[in-house]
């Protein structure tokens, strides 16, 4: 049996799974309670679809720094963008305030073509293009979110 530290209740961490928005961090709380609650590495991975020691690597970081460790933790591992700078996005922002060349509508595939073109590659994944829209408080379909 694993030992979880205490950081939070088991209805603290109840109410935190419950509430939690993002998949991630909302698998990592459901690790947590499991374990908590008194389920092994085993059925924990099962229930959660972990490989048994990624839930040891879940409770690790829990027990190690608390439920601020939990989640997705590459947006705050202190890289720089490489791709998608601010500078990058904003003259996105800018060309997004025009129709396409096409007259249509902002895809990801085509938000990926001016990434392209203004990194000088000769092309990027249409997923830059979707993360640049998101990044840009718009949605796939390039129109701005509410």
């Amino acid at each position: 049996m694993v030992r979880v530290v205490q950081h939070l209740s088991v209805d603290e961490l109840r109410k935190e799974f419950e509430t939690a928005e993002d998949g991630t961090h909302k698998r990592h709380l459901h690790t947590i309670l499991l374990l908590a609650e008194g389920a092994t590495v085993a059925q924990t991975a099962r229930e959660v679809g972990f490989a048994p020691r990624w839930v040891e690597e879940v409770v690790a970081r829990y027990n190690g720094r608390g439920p601020s460790a939990l989640g997705d933790q590459r947006r705050r591992n202190g890289a720089r963008p490489r791709l998608l700078t601010p500078e990058l996005l904003e003259r996105l922002r800018r060309r997004l305030e025009t129709p396409p060349d096409d007259g249509g509508v902002w895809t990801s595939r085509k938000v990926a073509d001016v990434i392209a073109q203004e990194i000088g590659r000769p092309s990027v994944a249409p997923q830059r293009g979707w993360d640049a829209l998101r990044a840009l408080g718009r949605r796939s379909d390039g129109a701005a979110d509410d």
